[in-house]
């Protein structure tokens, strides 16, 4: 007799971030990461509702990596009622725990801040979540390793596979009812300066594939010389380069490429900040799982050395303060929150300053707004011209292209019977979509947010 599964697409379906994918069967109740939206106001009033299903009912939740849109939600699910396992490798956790923790401070502090000066419209303005809601969130969690399989029933089986990106990034392949489904989570980059190649799946029969950049192919520009063509101009217009950077692995990256820049003499030496609250935390993680890495501790020991932790808020006024030209590294990547708000309220509307974005920038972010050359830009309740430089440098991106996403699928043996493009935006995942349909002859689809499909097994 056929077995019901039910699958319901949370989130990052038909948008980037918010990824949540809920597996029903009969007898399990399964999430597939956990994560925040963010970007447009639409999405991230998503945030402040309820699950729309009985949360004290789900067994357990899988993560991909720890990046805010695949984690960020979990203290919301704990203060609803949940009280499963949360599984992850042991880096993502461990990265998880100190993106919460940054996640529900800025939180605070905006709450806080809000309430102060009067610019929101909810009076009071209140935190999605508090620091004491991560630490009882993050005692549902449970490190497993990469590549073994682990049994949630007679039925059901599942393991973790290196998957680059960020630190303990994996995609998940899930064994139900003798059909293979695969979640890709966030897919990097082959040849990343700090990770190893991506591991690609060889069996699927229900996929799951993100097309954050499925319309696209980075750029093949030489990134160091870009880097060093901005320091030089920055260095002689007596200005600072800002780098909006998430603080897991895009900065960890940029650091190391600065470095060896230096050592090379391809850049002069330039004071460079890296303020992030978890920036020194995410280091000590880099530090504490090198089997997830290719670069040689000592390495990267010498490239931290070559940089300026910012500790502390005051610490962050004092570098804006420094006249002297500077590279200043700071979150968070989509210009969505963060101390990177902070330099730009007060250096964005001057013309020696050159902000350069690395990352994606979703769709209703100051990221993108820049990105698409906005004349002026709102920052805690008031507006501010954009005088500066803006730049962009996608092929420092932690997301493979549309190329790499293509070649991540090479290995699939067969035909996958259904296969759904997820974590993109609607004309990404339409043109990759037609990609995989032109080089494989898959069928595809775009699965609609709160939509579901329920397969017989």
């Amino acid at each position: 007799m056929k077995k019901k599964v039910k699958i319901y697409f949370l989130g990052a379906s038909g948008t980037v971030t918010g990824s949540k994918f809920l597996i029903e069967t009969p007898y399990q109740k399964v999430l597939i990461d956990c994560g925040l939206f963010q970007g447009a106001k639409e999405w991230r009033e998503q945030n402040w509702k309820d699950m729309a299903f009985d949360v004290t009912a789900l067994d357990v939740v899988l993560l991909t990596h720890g990046h805010l849109d695949h984690v960020g939600y979990l203290p919301r699910l704990v203060k609803q009622g949940f009280e499963g396992k949360i599984y992850g490798t042991a880096p993502t956790l461990a990265i998880a725990g100190i993106v919460l923790r940054d996640s529900a401070k800025i939180q605070e502090e905006d709450a806080e801040r809000a309430n102060k000066e009067g610019f929101s419209r909810h009076h009071p303005a209140l935190p999605l979540y508090t620091g004491d809601d991560v630490d009882q969130t993050l005692q549902y969690t449970e490190a497993l390793p990469r590549d073994r399989w682990t049994s949630l029933s007679a039925d059901i089986s599942f393991r973790f596979r290196y998957n680059g990106h960020i630190l303990g990034a994996v995609f998940i392949e899930m064994d139900i009812y003798g059909k293979r489904f695969v979640f890709s989570g966030d897919i990097g980059r082959p040849g990343d300066p700090l990770l190893f190649d991506p591991v690609k799946p060889e069996r699927a029969e229900y996929l799951f594939v993100e097309s954050t950049y499925g319309d696209r192919i980075h750029p093949g520009e030489d990134v160091q010389e870009v880097l060093a063509q901005l320091i030089r101009e920055a260095i002689h217009k007596r200005g600072n380069l800002i780098i909006p950077s998430f603080a897991v692995e895009r900065a960890q990256v940029l650091i190391y490429l600065l470095w060896k820049m230096y050592k090379k003499n391809r850049i002069p030496h330039i004071p460079v900040f890296i303020d992030s609250p978890m920036g020194e935390q995410v280091l000590q993680v880099f530090s504490d799982y090198p089997d997830w890495q290719k670069v040689k501790q000592e390495e990267f020991r010498a490239a931290l050395n070559h940089v300026e932790i910012v500790a502390s808020y005051r610490e962050t006024w004092n570098v804006i303060d420094n006249a002297q030209p500077k590279i200043v590294i700071a979150g968070s990547g989509m210009v969505s929150g963060g101390r990177v708000l902070t330099y730009l309220s007060q250096l964005i509307d001057e013309e020696n300053t050159t902000v350069l974005l690395v990352g994606f920038q979703a769709e209703g972010t100051r990221g993108r707004d820049l990105k698409e050359g906005a004349g002026e830009i709102k920052f805690f309740g008031k507006y501010y011209p954009v005088r500066a430089r803006i730049e962009c440098l996608d092929s420092l991106s932690a997301h493979a292209d549309q190329r790499e996403l293509l070649d991540w699928l090479s290995e699939i043996r067969g035909v996958p019977e259904k296969v759904f493009l997820i974590h993109g935006e609607p004309e990404s995942a339409r043109i990759f979509g037609e990609k995989i349909k032109e080089r494989y002859s898959w069928d595809n689809c775009i699965p609609e947010y709160n939509g579901s499909i329920t397969l017989w097994l």
